[in-house]
């Protein structure tokens, strides 16, 4: 069974700490109470320094081991525990803040940014040692002003820090995404490589279409990780990538086989004929039938091979 935190105050019970504000805290991992490593749904936002590698980190089934300077984020909703390592005493730092800190404030406004808190447990942040330093100095600068006496720009400056924080992440986050083996022209080439070869092996009337997630667990990544990159680096989103594909695959069978459309839409993962034709249409404007016949129209009146009605062709990177 796990346990739920509803409060700050009660977040702020695990750490033997005062509550200096409603809506945020900041907890020492090296003075928890080891009872906050069990099954816990935090209810908030999260944002934690793994410090030392003291257990196995578990998640929404995912398991991990963190080396020392790794960071990872949680949302209200996700259950997290950790099987300890009692030989190694935890170390870091976990900031903690309610949804409702984000009403009405520009941290609310940008935090649409922060697309890391829809990451899996395998996406964590892998820090460098210049990194780590600027986390742990932003760690200071809202415990900081957490112990500074209240005036009318406390809640203001607060939300700046974990503003600030929340951006170091992006960053450091964009620069785990550019290395260089998934760098833009590397990633599009294997994604194609990748899904050329499922479609015409076979391998999609067997299990189905290509999806998101299987393309992303062929990288080894989550889906939300590798779907976020694929849109940061193609400027096209994973889904629409695949969808490209297939309809290329299609248009490929359509003018070079004498395939059926109903054997067309069984080779490519389709259960269903009538969802490949929508698909192929609301991508091309054509149903597979106008594609072929205007392609072999073509054909006959230039005498050889064309490349299919040019106006209506799918879109191409």
């Amino acid at each position: 069974m796990s346990k739920k935190i509803t409060s700050i105050e009660e977040f702020n019970r695990f750490f033997h700490q005062p509550t200096l504000h409603p809506l945020m805290a900041v907890g020492n991992l090296a003075q928890a109470d080891l009872s906050l490593y069990d099954p816990t749904d935090f209810d908030m936002y999260c944002v934690v320094l793994m410090d030392v590698d003291f257990g196995e980190l578990v998640m929404g089934g995912s398991r991990m081991r963190y080396r020392a300077g790794t960071v990872f984020s949680m949302r209200p909703g996700q259950v997290v525990s950790m099987n300890l390592d009692y030989s190694v005493k935890p170390q870091g730092w976990m900031l903690a803040f309610r949804p409702e800190l984000l009403e009405k404030s520009g941290l609310g406004r940008d935090f649409y940014m922060f697309r890391f808190f829809q990451h899996d447990l395998n996406d964590a942040l892998e820090l460098s040692d210049v990194e780590r330093g600027i986390i742990l100095n932003s760690f200071a600068n809202i415990c900081a002003e957490l112990q500074s006496p209240r005036d009318y720009l406390s809640n203001h400056m607060l939300r700046l820090g974990i503003g600030q924080l929340l951006s170091y992440c992006k960053r450091f986050f964009e620069r785990q995404f550019a290395t260089p083996d998934v760098q833009k022209s590397s990633l599009a080439d294997r994604l194609e490589s990748l899904l050329d070869t499922y479609l015409s092996s076979g391998s999609a009337a067997q299990m189905g279409q290509p999806t998101v997630a299987w393309c992303a667990a062929q990288f080894k990544f989550s889906a939300n990780y590798f779907g976020e990159m694929v849109r940061r680096e193609m400027h096209i989103t994973a889904q629409e990538f695949i969808q490209q594909k297939i309809v290329a695959n299609a248009i490929r069978l359509l003018e070079g086989t004498s395939m059926s459309v109903n054997e067309i839409s069984e080779e490519l993962g389709f259960s269903y004929p009538n969802h490949f034709s929508r698909m192929f249409k609301h991508n091309t404007r054509l149903t597979p039938v106008e594609w072929r016949k205007q392609h072999l129209q073509q054909q006959a009146s230039t005498g050889h091979q064309g490349q299919g009605p040019k106006s209506s062709s799918p879109s191409s990177h």
